[in-house]
């Protein structure tokens, strides 16, 4: 159904609302999958300050801004009342410094990570290189730590490093994240494959239902629900807290090294809210996999599956 004169009006009044808007799943705190997490940590390195849109909480701005920005994907980003684009516009926007420029941000310098490349990887990625068109090889480090090396086109504000006789231009963005990497070139299952060594890295810790409900009961772990109000009326957890304002406002007051554990529908999106949450500093984070459908299934069926 398009979209009425009242219904576009609300939508451009919250465009409006902010210089930067962002429209996503979740929250800056807390985003609900990886495309939003992307450019809420882009966004965090630019601007200290911007205004999120939580689409799940509100069906009706979900469904009516894919018409009023004529964008059918989320994350939707706003500049001063101007559609930006989505995570992939974001990116390549950032890459080349054009977005720290819409933003009136003066991009700041970057230093160069420390990054050892071994003999048998450099020999490697020369081979690699008589193939790869005069492209450079290029090192970006995602929020959860996803590493991705390929060779592509130079970015205007990547961070030249040199190793092992190799040149690897590392995404200003990922420069912090990888600050004493190794990259080598090893056998694996499937033949030989480059491996990355990551010093920085910390990684969320996949729980089970059972498991879940034995560190409970021993009051080992605090656990939160990064669903919205609609789900969480059709089936819980009793001893999740809701992660609204007030849950986020007791885990943020808990210390860095207390074990927490999330949990949502299926475990994916608070996989990216764990993610998030390592990259806020907590150190023990924990996912129920599988989500509240495995409690249901493997703890307590008497709460709801949907």
């Amino acid at each position: 159904m398009p979209l009425t004169d009242a219904q576009r009006t609300q939508l451009a009044e919250i465009v409006r609302s902010h210089p930067v808007v962002l429209f996503m799943k979740g929250n800056r705190r807390f985003p609900a999958c990886g495309f939003s997490a992307t450019v809420v940590g882009i966004l965090d390195e630019l601007v200290p300050a911007y205004h999120t849109v939580n689409i799940l909480e509100d069906p009706g701005v979900r469904d009516g801004m894919k018409e009023f920005s004529s964008w059918p994907t989320f994350p939707q980003l706003y500049v001063r009342g101007e559609f930006v684009g989505g995570c992939d516009i974001v990116k390549e926007m950032h890459a080349a410094g054009e977005l720290g420029k819409l933003l009136g941000v003066e991009a700041a310098p970057v230093k160069a990570p420390s990054v050892t490349i071994t003999a048998a990887a450099a020999k490697a990625f020369s081979d690699a290189a008589a193939d790869a068109g005069g492209d450079v090889l290029r090192l970006e480090i995602g929020p959860g730590f996803e590493h991705d090396l390929h060779f592509a086109p130079k970015g205007a504000r990547d961070v030249a490093v040199t190793s092992g006789g190799v040149v690897l231009h590392v995404d200003a963005g990922s420069a912090s994240r990888a600050e004493g990497i190794t990259i080598d070139y090893v056998k694996a299952p499937g033949g030989m494959a480059f491996k990355i060594d990551n010093p920085n890295e910390q990684r969320v810790k996949p729980i089970s239902a059972k498991a879940l409900k034995a560190m409970l009961d021993k009051g080992e772990v605090e656990l939160f629900d990064v669903r919205p109000d609609a789900e969480r009326v059709r089936a819980s957890i009793p001893q999740a807290k809701q992660l609204d304002a007030a849950g986020q406002a007791h885990l943020f007051a808990l210390p860095k090294s207390a074990a927490i554990a999330l949990h949502c529908h299926h475990g994916v999106r608070s996989r990216a809210a764990a993610e998030q949450l390592l990259g806020e500093g907590f150190t023990n984070v924990y996912n129920l996999e599988g989500g509240i459908e495995a409690w249901s299934r493997d703890v307590d069926p008497s709460v709801p599956r949907y």
